[in-house]
């Protein structure tokens, strides 16, 4: 992770929860904030580990990984420039329960913890909008688990590509089976097939980890109906 000048291109400066807020709360948060370069695969948050930074994504996003004893991963929620990493502060809470893993590049606003709980103290309106946010993650996360129980893996896999795309803002995606299967908590032989099938069906190219998606409304259409429900919940509460 490195310091980087805030981009050129405003639009990829931009965070949901932040550019909601009035505009002279928007600034004065982004003042008290570092813009930083977010690596893929860099670990932003460890388990029981001590929260120093939150994070506001703007083009990057951000997987939480549960991890069992055993070591088996599973990703149970995902962020990008619709929300924030490290919510549990809002909660009074300084460690993680999960994992924080970067899985798309790209920028963040940055900004310590113990100003972020200032920030929290004398600004109701910022501190408002992130309780509605926790709201939505809480019913994120319980569709995620359902939808892993009962869903197919094509439809799953969909789902998991329409919400990469949404906050990779790009067709073209970088993306191993290994780390689809990490991800999506199956074996790679069942990534394979459900990504043969989308392919078949011309709804995706996928190629020695380069995946594109060429037939959006047919992959809406392929994924389970929690795609849909996640972005309707969260219009209804956050919009």
């Amino acid at each position: 992770m490195k310091l980087i000048l805030p981009l050129t291109d405003p639009a990829l400066m931009e965070n949901r929860l932040l550019t909601a807020l009035p505009q002279r709360e928007q600034q004065h948060i982004i003042s008290n904030c570092e813009c930083v370069e977010l690596e893929f695969a860099e670990i932003l948050y460890e388990p029981e580990q001590r929260i120093r930074y939150v994070y506001f994504p703007c083009n990057s996003f951000v997987s939480m990984v549960a991890t069992l004893k055993d070591k088996d991963r599973l990703e149970v929620g995902m962020t990008g420039y619709e929300g924030m990493i490290g919510i549990s502060v809002v909660l009074g809470i300084s460690v993680s329960s999960l994992h924080a893993v970067v899985q798309g590049a790209g920028v963040a606003w940055r900004m310590k913890a113990s100003q972020f709980r200032h920030e929290l103290e004398r600004n109701p309106t910022l501190r408002r909008k992130l309780q509605r946010y926790i709201y939505v993650m809480m019913k994120q996360r319980a569709q995620t688990a359902a939808c892993t129980h009962f869903h197919l893996v094509e439809q799953r896999l969909a789902r998991w590509l329409l919400m990469t795309q949404d906050r990779a803002r790009s067709n073209e995606l970088h993306l191993t089976q290994e780390f689809l299967s990490y991800m999506l908590g199956v074996r790679r032989v069942g990534i394979s097939n459900a990504a043969s099938s989308l392919n078949e069906r011309n709804l995706i190219t996928y190629s020695r980890g380069e995946i594109k998606i060429i037939d959006r409304p047919g992959l809406i259409e392929a994924a389970c109906e929690c795609y849909e429900a996640d972005k309707e919940f969260y219009e209804s509460i956050m919009g």
